[in-house]
């Protein structure tokens, strides 16, 4: 199975870092799982305007394709003026109703408010359903508190911890689905 990561973020890196441990844990649970992250700071993704997707660059081509040959995914967002970035709406916009039928969509968002920790539930995931994700429960809201200043890495444990159970339960679903 492939597991792909997404980072919404298009500045910092505390988005990128926590979408990569969740892979890394998963990869952990299961050393079958092929992985990659995809960051959109490294891609020139367009701006979706309707047309079809071989109108587009070739980053927007390879991300969209990338995305659509995954088994399952984690989508990463910091959140900004209480909303998901522009970027990953707008890459979101590229793929067609059904592009994650089957598939089981994970959410991890960074923030600086604790205020924020439903942004994911109430705009994300709506999102994600439309196109016919399975989303986990366990998604993970990270408050940037929750990092190191000096070498962003996760430091609060709670945090760590809700991250493993969501690769776990992310493997567990998507294994689910295989079986059936």
């Amino acid at each position: 199975m492939k597991l792909i990561g997404i980072s919404g973020a298009l500045a910092g890196d505390k988005t990128s870092l926590a979408v990569n441990d969740v892979l890394v844990a998963a990869q952990l649970l299961d050393s079958s799982l092929q992985t990659e992250l995809i960051d959109l700071r490294e891609y020139e993704v367009e701006f979706a305007v309707g047309a079809p997707l071989a109108d587009y660059n070739e980053d927007t081509w390879n991300v969209v394709n990338k995305i659509l040959s995954a088994d399952f995914l984690v989508f990463g967002t910091p959140i900004y003026q209480a909303s998901i970035t522009g970027a990953l709406k707008n890459l979101l916009d590229h793929f067609p109703e059904n592009a994650f039928k089957y598939k089981v969509t994970g959410m991890v968002a960074t923030g600086w408010s604790d205020k924020h920790f439903l942004v994911p539930e109430y705009q994300l995931k709506p999102v994600l359903s439309y196109f016919k994700g399975l989303v986990p429960t366990g998604n993970v809201f990270i408050h940037n508190d929750s990092f190191n200043e000096e070498s962003e890495e996760i430091i609060d444990r709670n945090v760590a911890d809700r991250i493993q159970k969501l690769a776990e339960e992310m493997i567990y679903l998507q294994q689910g689905i295989n079986n059936r």
